[in-house]
């Protein structure tokens, strides 16, 4: 059982940055790939990026590259997405996700994955 925790959601202008958390319970987070999605509302949950679990695979989607990184400190079981140059569209709550990992594919569609945190927001001004 892995239990997540986001944190450092909040409100930003537009051009700016916010860098959100997700903190994991348990002694096994090296074993999990970890995943970011977001929901805005009346829109279905979308992935943002993922991280396999030694850190040596990255994905992100299209329009957060070049302006996203997720990273991954597992002494700290914790997952981060650095978020940069903010835009509105931006605005949904964030969710962190953890699947365990047993072969080198990492998921990007949110059945894949075996726990979810409870999101926190985020949202841009413009």
């Amino acid at each position: 059982q892995v239990q997540l925790v986001e944190s450092g959601g909040g409100l930003v202008q537009a051009g700016g940055s916010l860098r959100v958390s997700c903190a994991a319970s348990g002694r096994t987070f090296s074993r999990y790939a970890m995943g970011w999605f977001r929901q805005a509302p009346g829109k279905e949950r979308e992935f943002v990026a993922v991280i396999s679990r030694s850190g040596s695979r990255i994905y992100y989607t299209d329009s957060v590259k070049g302006r996203f990184t997720i990273s991954r400190d597992n002494a700290e079981n914790t997952v981060y997405l650095q978020m940069n140059s903010l835009k509105p569209e931006d605005t949904a709550v964030y969710y962190c996700a953890a699947k365990l990992q047993v072969t080198t594919v990492v998921p990007t569609t949110p059945l894949e994955y075996d726990y979810w945190g409870q999101g926190t927001q985020v949202t841009v001004s413009s």
